[in-house]
């Protein structure tokens, strides 16, 4: 008996964690967010990169001083070292360690992303990135997640072009929340 009522206990108990996970997420800043704009060379984007601006999200809530460090593991995927700083740019730090791999074998622009088990859940679209390397914009098909990411503390100058451009790409840049950096 128990048998026979399992598979509906399981579909439900699917569709209410889709529910409560599209509930958690948050609104879409842009409705019909673009593909990546170009290949990403995994080489040349890994290594330390500061957060200029984002979408506020419950797993960022009251961090400033945000570094994301990428480099690439012996088994292939990526290592994904989160930290930011609680209450303000010099205040108590937190890590998080992830990993991802590779989602898209062509452009290598999009990753799936894990920092909680063997599950890779969270999409990672590299959307557009400098020839240099030295920004980029982040993003995932739903439009609910948006980074501006700079190589060094971002410049008021960069956190308006980059915001520009994202405006650009069709995000709400009103709800970006920017990311403050302890002075150099």
């Amino acid at each position: 008996m128990l048998l026979r009522r399992a598979p509906g206990f399981v579909a439900a108990l699917l569709l209410t964690t889709v529910a409560v996970a599209a509930c958690v997420a948050g609104p879409s800043g842009n409705h019909s967010p673009p593909q990546p704009a170009k290949a990403v060379d995994l080489d040349r984007y890994a290594g330390l990169w500061y957060e200029a601006a984002r979408y506020d999200m419950r797993f960022e809530k009251g961090c400033d001083g945000v570094t994301a460090d990428y480099s690439k593991r012996p088994d292939g995927l990526i290592r994904v070292v989160n930290t930011c700083h609680q209450g303000g740019p010099t205040g108590p730090v937190k890590v998080s360690e992830g990993r991802a791999k590779v989602a898209d074998a062509v452009t290598k622009a999009k990753l799936k992303v894990s920092f909680f088990g063997p599950f890779f859940v969270g999409d990672y679209w590299v959307l557009d990135h400098a020839d240099d390397y030295s920004w980029s914009i982040v993003g995932e098909g739903s439009g609910r997640y948006l980074w501006l990411l700079t190589r060094k503390p971002p410049t008021p100058d960069q956190l308006k072009a980059l915001t520009d451009r994202a405006r650009a790409m069709g995000y709400d840049t009103a709800m970006l929340r920017v990311t403050k950096h302890a002075a150099r």
